[in-house]
Formats: C-alpha cells, sequence, structure tokens
C-alpha cells in the first residue's frame, strides 16, 4: 500500500518526493516496507538467464548480500521511496542505459539527501548493471576484480533483483498498476518504465 500525500506529515519525506521530481522522476511515492515482498529465487533467476550483468560487478549477485539481508534491513526500517520513470518504448529500447543511468543517479541523490535529513540509515537500489551503466569502458568492476574502490560511489546503486525485490508487485504495491487501468494505459504498448527503490530509515 502506498501513502497518499495527503497522509505524509513529515516534510522530510515530502522533500524527497518533490526531490525525485525535480531529478526527473515520473512519479514518486512512500509505501510500508512490509508491504514489499521479497522472492528468494530472484538472484538466482539472474545466474540462469544468464544476465549479463551478473558476477561483473559489486552491484549485482552473487557480490550483493541478497534477500536475507535486504529482510533484516527491513525490521527495522518502515518506510520506503518507490521512483519510476515512464519512457516511450521506442526511447528506452534504443536509450535504455542512458534512462537506467538516469535512475540510478536518482535514487543515489535521493539516498543521500534522506541522509542529510538525519536518516542515516537509507539504501537505495536501482535496475541494470553499473558495470554496463558507469563502467563499460574498463575490463572489470574494480571491486570485484581487485578489491579496490568504486569508481563511481556517488551513482552505481545495487540491484533491486539481487536482494529479491520483486518489481512488479512493487509497482503494485505503488498503485501505480491501478493507476494505468483507470487510465487505460494498459491497453497501450507505447510506454515503458523503470523503478527504483530507496528504503528511509
Amino acid at each position: 500500500m502506498s501513502l497518499e500525500n495527503t497522509e505524509i506529515r513529515d516534510s522530510r519525506i515530502k522533500s524527497l518526493l518533490e526531490l525525485a521530481a525535480s531529478l526527473g522522476a515520473t512519479d514518486a511515492k512512500v509505501v510500508l516496507t512490509k508491504d514489499i515482498v521479497i522472492d528468494d529465487r530472484l538472484p538466482d533467476i539472474c545466474k540462469q538467464t544468464a544476465c549479463e550483468g551478473y558476477g561483473r560487478s559489486k552491484s549485482c549477485p552473487p557480490h550483493v548480500a541478497g534477500p536475507s539481508i535486504f529482510r533484516e534491513w527491513i525490521k527495522t526500517i518502515e518506510q520506503a521511496i518507490v521512483v519510476k520513470i515512464d519512457v516511450p518504448m521506442e526511447i528506452l529500447l534504443s536509450e535504455r542505459e542512458d534512462i537506467m543511468r538516469l535512475l540510478h543517479e536518482i535514487v543515489a541523490s535521493i539516498e543521500l539527501a534522506a541522509k542529510q535529513l538525519g536518516y542515516a540509515n537509507s539504501k537505495a537500489f536501482a535496475g541494470g548493471s553499473c558495470k554496463q551503466l558507469f563502467c563499460s569502458a574498463y575490463a572489470d568492476c574494480r571491486v570485484v576484480a581487485e578489491r579496490g574502490d568504486c569508481r563511481n560511489p556517488d551513482l552505481a546503486r545495487p540491484s533491486m533483483s539481487g536482494f529479491g525485490v520483486n518489481v512488479g508487485e512493487l509497482i503494485n504495491t505503488a498503485g501505480w498498476a491501478e493507476d494505468a487501468k483507470k487510465s487505460g494505459a494498459h491497453e497501450r504498448t507505447s510506454t515503458g518504465t523503470v523503478s527504483g527503490l530507496i528504503l528511509i530509515g
């Protein structure tokens, strides 16, 4: 279940939602972490489908802590912000990496802003391999290959799927699937959506 702006009394949270919009998100909503669906199978699906990001960066399986640690985090963090970017399919297909980079930038910026506002344990997640998005010019992820420092710590964020977050259910929880039905958007195939998540705690 998402919380409507009228129910959000914390001005800090409202400022984070406004930040998401200013950075390019189509929409951003607050959800309760207890409503986030976690699927233990998702990290393995990344491997089984031979995802190009699997094993190549610190933000993708098997180099992320996975669903079990995500469950531990949300025991002490009650709310999260979900963001989405709606993009015409022709642009999403031709400029996908640009869109995914923007998604990482938005959630990373919200995470940083949340920490500055006092939510010290905030954590952001996105989609797409950070290796492909930010370090495609390099043969290897510095963290994975050399146990060195990330080249883009202010931008790269871990995969939601790697932590078992069911993105389809997350969109339902945010109410966007229902919104699409009401507007008739489910009958159109010209728009795609990418989404990210920030635990606020």
